[in-house]
C-alpha cells in the first residue's frame, strides 16, 4: 500500500506528455529514415532534427519533474527519504534508477542522432549509406519502448 501510496506523488501529465514526447520521437526517426531513403535528405534532416528536440523536451520534463522531488527532499538517501515508510523508500529509489537510467539512454541517442545529423548534412549519410541512420533508429525506438514499461510500471500505479 506504501509503495502504491508513493506512485501518486508523480504527476500522471507529466508523465504522460513525455511519453507521447517519446512515441512522437520515433515516428519522428522512422520518418528520418524513410526520406533519407528516399533521396529527400532535407525532409530526412527536418525529421532527424524534430527527434533530437522531441528527446530534448523528454529530458527537460525528466529534470522539471526530479527538481520538484530533489527540492521537496525527496531523493536517494536523503534524511526526508529515509524517515518514510518502507514502500515509499522502494517506490522513489526504484523511481530515480530506472528513470535516472532510462535518461542516460534517451542522452546516449540524442548524441548519436545529432553526429548522425551532422553527417547527414555533410551528405556520408544519403540513400545508399543510411545504415547508421537505421541502426540508431532501432536504438531510439529501443528507448522509446522501456519508457512505455517504465511509464504505467511507476505513474499508473495508483
Amino acid at each position: 500500500a506504501e509503495f502504491h501510496n508513493a506512485a501518486s506523488g508523480l504527476s500522471i501529465t507529466i508523465g504522460g506528455t513525455n511519453t507521447i514526447l517519446l512515441i512522437t520521437s520515433s515516428l519522428t526517426m522512422a520518418l528520418s529514415i524513410t526520406a533519407i531513403k528516399k533521396a529527400d535528405t532535407k525532409l530526412s534532416l527536418l525529421f532527424q532534427t524534430a527527434t533530437i528536440l522531441l528527446g530534448l523536451l523528454f529530458i527537460a520534463l525528466k529534470y522539471i519533474e526530479w527538481k520538484s522531488k530533489i527540492s521537496s527532499g525527496i531523493f536517494p538517501g536523503s534524511p526526508d527519504l529515509l524517515t518514510q515508510d518502507q514502500g515509499f523508500i522502494i517506490f522513489f529509489s526504484l523511481y530515480f534508477v530506472m528513470t535516472g537510467l532510462h535518461g542516460i539512454h534517451v542522452l546516449i541517442g540524442i548524441i548519436v542522432l545529432s553526429v548522425l545529423l551532422h553527417m547527414s548534412i555533410k551528405g556520408s549519410i544519403n540513400e545508399i549509406n543510411y545504415i547508421h541512420l537505421e541502426n540508431s533508429g532501432l536504438y531510439w525506438h529501443f528507448v522509446d519502448i522501456v519508457w512505455i514499461y517504465l511509464f504505467p510500471l511507476l505513474y499508473l500505479i495508483t
